[in-house]
This record gives C-alpha cells, sequence and structure tokens, in this order.
C-alpha cells in the first residue's frame, strides 16, 4: 500500500513565495523608475535654468548693444549736420569771394564808354544790363570777358538803341559765367606753360 503526501501546502508556499519576489522586483523597479525620472528632470530642469540665465545674459547684451548703435547714429547725424554746416559756410565764403572776384573783373574788364546799371547773380550765372556808346564797344566788352581769368562764356541776350540823357547810346543785356577754381587753375598753368616755352624761343632768337 502506497503512502500518499499532500504537496498542495508546499506549492501555496512556492506561489506565496513568487508573489513576493515579484512585489519586490516590480517594488524596486518602480522606485528605479521614479529615481531616473526625478534625476532626468532635474537634469534638465537646471538645462533649462542654465539655457535662460544665457538667454537673459543675451537679451541684456542685445539691449547695450541696441543703445549704443543708437548713440552711433545720433553721432552720425550729429556730424552729417556738422559736415552741411561746414559746406554751407564755405559756400557763402566761396560766393563770397567770387562776389568780390566779378566786381573787381567788372571793373578790370570794362572798357571805355560803356557802363552797367544792374549786375545779378545766380550762382555762377551773371547777368548784366549797361549802355555802350556803340555796338563795337559791347563787342570789346565780351571780348574782355572771354580773357579774363575769372569770367568766360559771354552770351549778348540784346543790344538795341536807345537814348540816355537825349544821346543815342546802345542798350545791351549780356549773360557769362564765373570760372570755377579748376578751370582757373587749369588756365594759370597753361599760361605758365606757355610763358617757359615761350622763353627758349626768345633765347635762341
Amino acid at each position: 500500500m502506497m503512502a500518499r503526501i499532500n504537496l498542495l501546502p508546499h506549492r501555496e508556499e512556492r506561489r506565496k513565495l513568487a508573489r513576493q519576489h515579484f512585489f519586490v522586483i516590480a517594488g524596486g523597479t518602480a522606485v528605479v523608475g521614479a529615481l531616473v525620472v526625478v534625476a532626468m528632470h532635474g537634469f534638465y530642469a537646471a538645462k533649462i535654468d542654465t539655457q535662460a540665465e544665457r538667454n537673459r545674459f543675451l537679451k541684456s547684451e542685445i539691449a547695450k548693444l541696441d543703445k549704443e548703435i543708437a548713440e552711433i547714429n545720433k553721432l552720425k547725424d550729429e556730424i552729417a549736420a556738422l559736415l552741411a554746416r561746414k559746406q554751407v559756410i564755405e559756400t557763402l565764403q566761396a560766393d563770397r569771394a567770387q562776389t568780390v572776384h566779378l566786381l573787381d573783373e567788372l571793373v578790370r574788364q570794362m572798357p571805355e564808354g560803356v557802363y552797367l546799371k544792374s549786375v545779378a547773380q545766380r550762382g555762377r550765372n551773371v547777368n548784366v544790363l549797361g549802355y555802350a556808346q556803340s555796338n563795337a564797344r559791347v563787342s570789346t566788352l565780351m571780348r574782355n570777358i572771354e580773357s579774363s581769368p575769372w569770367l568766360t562764356s559771354p552770351g549778348l541776350v540784346e543790344v538795341k538803341a536807345a537814348a540816355v540823357e537825349k544821346r543815342r547810346v546802345s542798350e545791351f543785356n549780356l549773360n557769362f559765367q564765373l570760372k570755377s577754381p579748376q578751370t582757373k587753375g587749369a588756365s594759370k598753368d597753361a599760361s605758365k606753360g606757355a610763358g617757359k616755352a615761350a622763353q627758349p624761343a626768345a633765347k635762341k632768337g
């Protein structure tokens, strides 16, 4: 007769141990997972804080640069305004000098028997109205203007007979121009060159 052995308690004990082992492993895994999540969250939070600090630093530096750029632009505007004023002053001085040269040269180049009643200047353009004893005097004035170191491009607008104090005269309207500084310098250099060329020829003669 065979003996009967009841294995149910042993199996139940193994199942209980297996369930406990599973719960321990599951709990440990959950704890490890939670620690990993917390660690990763802390890591990325630190990264985000570092990047946010860098962004704040960059914004502050950009604000400083914008302020400096605004100051530079303001200085550029002030420099441009000063240069414009300087240009205006230089232009006024040049115009004043041109007016002096114009009046002086008109006196020098005015032939006898010619007198002016008005002189109008706009930039380098000049218009004169006057009287001459004859048309030949007007032609002489135009030739003098053409050969002047300061005046050029004479153009007769009109000449007509008129009477001044019961004397017959020629009333004329004449335009000409003031020479630019470059043109005057070139004409002076040309005249100097012509003088130097003439000297050796005179010596040879």
